[in-house]
């Protein structure tokens, strides 16, 4: 798996706007931050981030899975087959620059 990316999300469930981008410094590092509508009842929330990751990247759905942190706000997603695009596209979410919402 050389050619997979593991991202730091910090999600913010229940959200009255879903966007991603920016970043918060969480225990994982510097992680992503996904504000989903979805509220954090039987892993809505998880389930809505995944989807907007890999929509904010421009991947499968497919590609991103659930690496850790089923019952936490801190997540681990796994984006398999990441080219340098999608790297690229990751540190401009980061930086606030391309915000999607």
């Amino acid at each position: 798996m050389d050619d997979a990316l593991t991202v730091a999300v910090r999600v913010k469930p229940g959200a009255s706007r879903a966007r991603v981008g920016g970043r918060y410094d969480g225990p994982h590092g510097v992680a992503l931050v996904i504000a989903v509508n979805a509220p954090a009842v039987d892993g809505r929330a998880t389930e809505a981030a995944r989807r907007a990751l890999a929509g904010a990247l421009g991947v499968r759905r497919a590609a991103v899975s659930l690496r850790s942190g089923t019952a936490s706000r801190d997540k681990l997603f796994l984006v398999a087959d990441a080219n340098p695009e999608v790297a690229g596209r990751l540190r401009r979410l980061l930086d606030g620059t391309e915000p999607t919402g």
